[in-house]
């Protein structure tokens, strides 16, 4: 019975681990996917985990484990670090006989490890991406990241502001032009008045939340909310004067990119639930100082329906190019 070996960081993992594993099962009977870990990965080894179970859950002759990389020094040489490798291999999975790489390191290892190791598309001709690559351009890598990754790399945009601001109607647009798609504000579809408990607030919170949560897998590559928890929050004090620690709870799960203020100087067109038409100035101060005193990033997007879509796609490209955005 073969046993073989891969291991790696998968930071993320991608469609080109994918086609080594699929190369690799091909030849054992068991396989085992080793991810490393050590104290300074950019990406949690525990996304890094749930992805990599997640993919490989289709097949039973394969086991994934999380190994820390104790041996972890960028400075030892190569020769050195893979003797260590080599002994942990030994100790850690005796039943391998057989490893599957595609790096460099592979030739000194098979000589300390003693272990036969069969290589898998040096040059990355197959699928010409790496980890660092996706890392730092993942919208250029978009099309090798796997479906469960891409939530990681989504950029969530939140637009936000008073009511009667024009979220709704850029966000709907936004997302016809980013050929992806929108959460919308689900108050609107839970509530028909402005008469609240607490509870109803709680609600409104968890169904923003889980809309987003939802909408993060199924985005092309930005993800654009019309409105937030944050928001939810200003309303509850608004009108009951109290925040339940719930929504306080809701907010951490959901981190913004970024943030697009909405300016209130456009006309106020009223509807059944709109009803505070005449406290606007108030109420900009009250959104605005929420996101100061988080110390969140974002821009104050002002003007006609035009000024205001043209501003924020400038703003976007500049994310989507690795811009620092600062307010």
């Amino acid at each position: 019975m073969t046993t073989g070996l891969i291991f790696g960081k998968f930071l993320p993992v991608h469609k080109g681990h994918l086609a080594l594993i699929e190369f690799a099962r091909q030849q054992c009977d068991r396989l085992i996917v080793s991810m490393s870990i050590t104290p300074d990965d950019p990406i949690s080894p525990k996304f890094r985990l749930r992805w990599l179970t997640e993919l490989l859950a289709p097949y039973p002759t394969i086991e994934v484990v999380a190994e820390p990389d104790d041996f972890h020094d960028p400075d030892l040489p190569l020769w050195e670090a893979t003797k260590l490798w080599a002994a942990f291999i030994k100790r850690r999975f005796p039943t391998v006989s057989v490893f599957f790489s595609s790096e460099a390191y592979a030739i000194p290892l098979a000589y300390h490890s003693g272990l036969r190791h069969i290589s898998f598309d040096p040059p990355r001709q197959q699928v010409p991406v790496s980890a660092t690559l996706i890392r730092q351009h993942p919208f250029q890598y978009w099309d090798y990241i796997p479906d469960v990754v891409r939530p990681h790399f989504v950029k969530k945009i939140c637009l936000y502001g008073p009511e009667s601001v024009g979220k709704t109607t850029l966000a709907k647009q936004l997302a016809i032009d980013y050929q992806t798609i929108f959460v919308p504000e689900m108050a609107r579809s839970l509530i028909t008045s402005n008469e609240f408990t607490s509870n109803d607030f709680v609600r409104i919170g968890q169904a923003q939340t889980q809309a987003v949560q939802v909408a993060e897998r199924q985005a092309n590559r930005l993800l654009f909310c019309d409105t937030d928890v944050i928001t939810t929050q200003i309303y509850s004090n608004l009108y009951l004067r109290e925040v339940s620690p719930v929504l306080q709870e809701l907010e951490q799960q959901v981190h913004y990119d970024i943030y697009f203020l909405l300016d209130i100087d456009v006309p106020w067109v009223a509807d059944d639930l709109r009803d505070q038409g005449d406290r606007r100035p108030e109420m900009l101060a009250r959104f605005r100082y929420e996101l100061d005193r988080r110390g969140l990033n974002y821009v104050l997007i002002g003007g006609s329906y035009t000024d205001r879509l043209t501003s924020i796609k400038t703003t976007i490209e500049k994310l989507l190019n690795g811009f620092r955005l600062t307010n």
